[in-house]
């Protein structure tokens, strides 16, 4: 058996448990380690209650055990091990174990089993004992994160389909009471003009007034047709993401009666396709908490690039969120942050205190810096010299 050399120098000693009513045993055991040049603590105990003892009063990382022992035997350690609630690496060392018993260990969970008459393989079977026990931890957590995750997605999944459905609903009935009563009040208008003109008793003050009517009703559903194009796809974007963010908070200041402060780094950036819409919405929802959480005074967004990271950060002075807040399973409006940064192969930031809160979004835009020469803009991937102290608003 190959022995794990990151086994030979561990940050702190093995802590061997060591179940051995003989004290030549024990010490011949502690030496064959120490020869093969581990660092180890070891606690050798003989009886049922000194074990129960020592499992309760420390973690260790192995158990190392004689079979017969004064009034029970190494199954019976197992047993007690168990019990205890757990999970360790047991090896079983023993003058006298035939075919049978050491079958039974290994069966109910042994690691190993070993010969007094040749600990040469002690240390190694140690090493590889913890290690694979290790090994064996790690991917219980991965599949235990992994099933997590799973179900965080899934949730998310149905929040968002029922979002989906919802916000169609609202569109539907935005289309229905605006444009659509819109448009029957112009029809019933242009139906009267046109009944009393086939029958010449109308004056032309009153038809004047119908069209200025109708004319009225079809102003009221451009501006809604807009309004509703604007929450599909805000139009603003267009003139490009600086532009954008420095229209919300303007809309933000003006809707909330809250000082907003937009600052930048650039007065115009050229985005891959998708980041600019991403950000948009990120910020977006950023000021949608701080509107209905935070009861801040104060909040600035910073968009900034530097050596090809784009970094959007929305930060308030409101009363912060909690570890409980940040911990909810059912915080779908920070994990959908997180999902949509994602899109675009960004991540997300959270920092909160009582002074406030901060949400950053980080997306890496790399791009060939020919690109950012040719068309007269930034180039994001040559920004060493930038000095953030003389951001402004645009």
């Amino acid at each position: 058996m190959v022995s794990n050399p990151a086994m030979r120098t561990p940050a702190r000693p093995l802590r061997v448990l060591h179940l051995e009513d003989s004290v030549p045993d024990h010490e011949l055991a502690l030496l064959h380690l120490l020869r093969a040049g581990l660092r180890v603590d070891v606690l050798r105990v003989d009886t049922e209650a000194a074990l129960r003892d020592a499992l309760a009063a420390q973690e260790w990382d192995v158990v190392l055990s004689d079979f017969n022992l004064p009034g029970f035997n190494g199954l019976r350690a197992q047993e007690i091990l168990r019990e205890s609630g757990k999970d360790l690496p047991f090896i079983l060392v023993s003058g006298e174990i035939g075919e049978d018993t050491a079958v039974a260990a290994m069966r109910n969970g042994a690691a190993d089993y070993l010969l007094k008459n040749n600990l040469s393989r002690l240390a190694p079977a140690v090493e590889h004992a913890i290690a694979a026990q290790r090994e064996r931890l790690a991917r219980a957590r991965a599949d235990h994160e992994l099933a997590a995750s799973r179900q965080r997605l899934s949730e998310l999944a149905q929040h968002l389909q029922t979002s989906v459905e919802m916000e169609r609903a609202a569109i539907a009935r935005e289309i229905h009471d605006d444009v659509g009563g819109s448009l029957t009040a112009i029809q019933f208008d242009l139906a009267w003009i046109g009944r009393h003109a086939a029958a010449g008793d109308v004056q032309p003050a009153e038809v004047q007034q119908r069209v200025l009517t109708a004319l009225e009703t079809v102003q009221y559903a451009i501006e809604a047709s807009q309004r509703i194009m604007h929450n599909l796809r805000p139009a603003i974007l267009e003139q490009g993401l600086v532009a954008a963010l420095q229209w919300m908070a303007m809309q933000f200041e003006k809707r909330n009666r809250l000082a907003s402060l937009f600052r930048t780094s650039h007065e115009s950036m050229q985005l891959p396709a998708g980041v600019p819409l991403v950000a948009y919405r990120f910020a977006q929802e950023a000021l949608t908490n701080v509107s209905k959480h935070a009861r801040a005074t104060r909040v600035m967004i910073d968009l900034s690039m530097s050596r090809g990271v784009l970094s959007l950060e929305v930060s308030d002075n409101g009363c912060g969120l909690s570890q409980d807040d940040l911990a909810k399973t059912r915080s779908f409006g920070l994990r959908g942050l997180h999902e949509r940064a994602s899109t675009v192969g960004g991540w997300v930031d959270i920092s909160s205190d009582a002074a406030g809160t901060v949400l950053m979004l980080s997306v890496p835009v790399r791009r060939d810096g020919a690109a950012g020469a040719d068309t007269g803009e930034a180039d994001f991937d040559q920004d060493d010299d930038h000095d953030p102290t003389g951001w402004g608003t645009p």
